[in-house]
């Protein structure tokens, strides 16, 4: 099943500045076979959902193991069965 998410991984613990742990969830995000748009406060992704889920479990074993203590992700979900939904279909 083809789905949208967008996810916002947020790593609590980590001190004032979280960019090493977001460009290491992008770098994961981005070794699958997904679309992934990022923006101001989180990822667009576009893909199957099976694969989507799985690798937002692999961001928190991978980020937990290096060293993260505590992750909040927030996850939009959206699935249809009338058509595919894409990211270009949301673009204004």
């Amino acid at each position: 099943m083809q789905a949208i998410v967008e996810l916002q991984v947020i790593p609590l613990g980590s001190g004032v500045s979280v960019r090493k742990e977001i460009a290491r969830v992008i770098e994961l995000l981005r070794n699958h076979q997904i679309l992934v748009k990022t923006h101001a406060t989180g990822t667009n992704i576009q893909g199957e959902l099976k694969v989507i889920l799985t690798v937002i479990e692999k961001i928190h074993e991978t980020l937990h193991k290096e060293g993260s203590v505590r992750l909040i992700s927030y996850i939009k979900l959206e699935t249809r069965i009338d058509k595919t939904p894409t990211l270009a279909d949301k673009q204004l």
